[in-house]
């Protein structure tokens, strides 16, 4: 059996267009990567909080923050989306400011709090926006029955996307500690590099990608904001007939919220308790990528023929151990057992909880619009219950 076939995929879609909007998740994997998870979360802590106390606190809040923002504002901007065919532009404007909100990371230093709070806002939460709206493209490029392997193939895609970038940092750390430098002259410079990575790697998927959308003919002769706030009502009314995706919907508020704990605070905890270097760090979270990367390509062939509740369901179980583990370390050896399982059980319950959105939606004829082709997917890729109220 062919690991691509050219039949997971709808009518008219060809594989380069596939291969476009998995470069979307090559991309941006180095964001999570390298700001969310290895790096930047102890530098935030460690340099820029000068070690206070409330220096996890305040991290913690931030992202807390800019998950609530997303909250708020995603669900407008993803009936928008629908009801004008926008997905690609709204795609395209909030990538290029993640970049900028990226780049602007590495002007943070020593105290410099604000600098920090509000880049990690914008970066963020247009790094949500971006995810959100690059799910919303499969159904319209997979089969139903397909959704898992092609969500996987996506997924596993994308963390060689953050092993790059990561692999990139790295080898400048280590360089830059050879000769003796201090965090505050390598780190921005990590920063510089994911950003540049994400900006040129996110140039195939606008070359690639298409927007099969058809606006709304009534969404012009309302304004953008007012129809997408009706849009999104109606959808909210309707919402109570679909019983299966309001319970995947509560089911993913609380799971993926576990999951942003875990990328938010592991590497602090490492460094903070276990006395982990910024250079082991780094290793670990690689290492992670790759357990990820072989958990979201093999895991995604078989959800679709054991079905993603199961699948779903046995990734969970595995956060669970995996947790445990963790508890259970008091040295990096159990810590660096633990961090693999979390890889594996990453990238499968990324791609087990990606591909039931659209499938469970689409089984439902009359399915408002914005809840079958919305920016819905891909929720929180390593990032509490954001994209998920899309819907």
């Amino acid at each position: 059996m062919a690991l691509f076939p050219q039949d997971a995929l709808n009518d008219g879609v060809r594989k380069r267009e596939v291969f476009g909007w998995a470069m979307y998740d090559f991309a941006n994997s180095g964001y999570t990567t390298v700001v969310l998870t290895a790096v930047f979360n102890t530098y935030f802590v460690g340099v820029v909080a000068q070690g206070a106390e409330w220096g996890t606190l305040a991290w913690t809040l931030v992202i807390a923050a800019s998950s609530l923002i997303v909250m708020v504002t995603m669900p407008a901007l993803g009936a928008y989306a629908d009801l004008h065919a926008r997905k690609k532009a709204l795609l395209a404007m909030s990538t290029a400011a993640c970049v900028a909100g990226t780049g602007a990371l590495a002007a943070a230093g020593t105290g410099d709090l604000t600098i920090a709070v509000i880049a990690m806002l914008v970066s963020n939460v247009c790094y949500s926006y971006g995810e959100s709206l690059t799910a919303a493209f499969l159904p319209e490029l997979a089969r139903s029955e397909s959704m898992g392997r092609v969500s996987g193939w996506g997924w596993s895609f994308g963390y060689f996307g953050g092993m790059l970038s990561l692999g990139l940092c790295l080898a400048y750390v280590l360089s830059a500690q050879a000769r003796g430098l201090p965090a505050t002259e390598f780190v921005p410079v990590t920063m510089l590099i994911t950003a540049g990575v994400y900006g040129m790697a996110s140039l195939a998927t606008f070359a690639l990608l298409r927007e099969r959308a058809i606006p709304n003919p009534g969404a012009a002769q309302h304004g953008g904001l007012i129809a997408a706030m009706r849009q999104l009502a109606s959808t909210a009314r309707r919402a109570r007939a679909f019983r299966d995706f309001s319970w995947l919907l509560a089911c993913a508020v609380f799971y993926q919220a576990g999951i942003s704990v875990v990328v938010a605070l592991a590497a602090v905890y490492a460094e903070q308790v276990l006395g982990f270097k910024q250079a082991q760090t780094m290793m670990l979270v690689f290492l992670v990528n790759i357990a990820a990367a072989l958990g979201a390509f093999g895991f995604g062939y078989w959800q679709d023929r054991a079905g993603h509740k199961r699948a779903l369901a046995l990734t969970l179980v595995g956060w669970i151990v995996m947790t445990l583990l963790a508890v259970l370390a008091t040295g990096p050896g159990l810590f660096w057992v633990a961090a693999v399982i979390a890889g594996l059980c990453m990238g499968s319950s990324q791609s087990a909880g990606a591909a039931p959105w659209p499938a469970c939606l689409r089984r439902r004829r009359n399915a408002p619009s914005s809840m079958a082709c919305g920016p819905s997917r891909r929720a929180c890729r390593r990032s509490s219950v954001r994209s998920r109220m899309a819907w």
